[in-house]
């Protein structure tokens, strides 16, 4: 483990590479500022020698890239829709449908993911017993359960 100093130095040093880097591939500033962390954090806990100064660099330039791409494909971002774009998707929906909306928004949470995984998304339901580590059994009860919520505070039988 690198002391406080060395931490220091280093981010002097290469906290412009590194953001660079970030923002070239994530073009999100906070996502940037997540990965900037990630990067120091494996610095200070790496234990190895670095032979210069290239090498250190070339070494968190190495472990920056790493970390660009595993976010990039992870499960999070692949699934996931900033805050700002739902809010234009939000203002998007026809007026008839923002009571649609507003329902599902209301249901508790483990109701809400599967109706939004399953009609949204278009997964199946073996598809999001996998996602949520459920029974496909327990993911059909759920749907069922939460289209009963909606119907109930729908008003019935148009919404089927």
């Amino acid at each position: 483990m690198r002391s406080e100093q060395e931490a220091a130095r280093a981010i002097e040093l290469y906290a412009d590479t590194v953001r660079r880097i970030c923002m070239l591939h994530l073009k999100s500033n906070s996502d940037t500022e997540d990965i900037f962390q990630t990067v120091f954090l494996k610095y200070v806990l790496y234990s190895g020698a670095f032979e210069n100064e290239e090498h250190e660099k070339a070494w968190l330039i190495r472990v920056t890239l790493n970390a660009c791409k595993d976010f990039m494909k992870s499960f999070f971002r692949s699934h996931t829709v900033p805050l700002d774009e739902i809010e234009d998707l939000i203002a998007d929906v026809p007026e008839d449908h923002s009571d649609v909306l507003e329902a599902v928004l209301s249901l508790p949470a483990k109701y809400k993911t599967v109706i939004y995984l399953y009609f949204y998304e278009q997964y199946s339901a073996v598809e999001i017993g996998r996602l949520l580590g459920k029974n496909v059994n327990t993911v059909y009860t759920l749907l069922a359960r939460a289209k009963a919520m909606l119907k109930e505070q729908l008003g019935g039988e148009e919404f089927e």
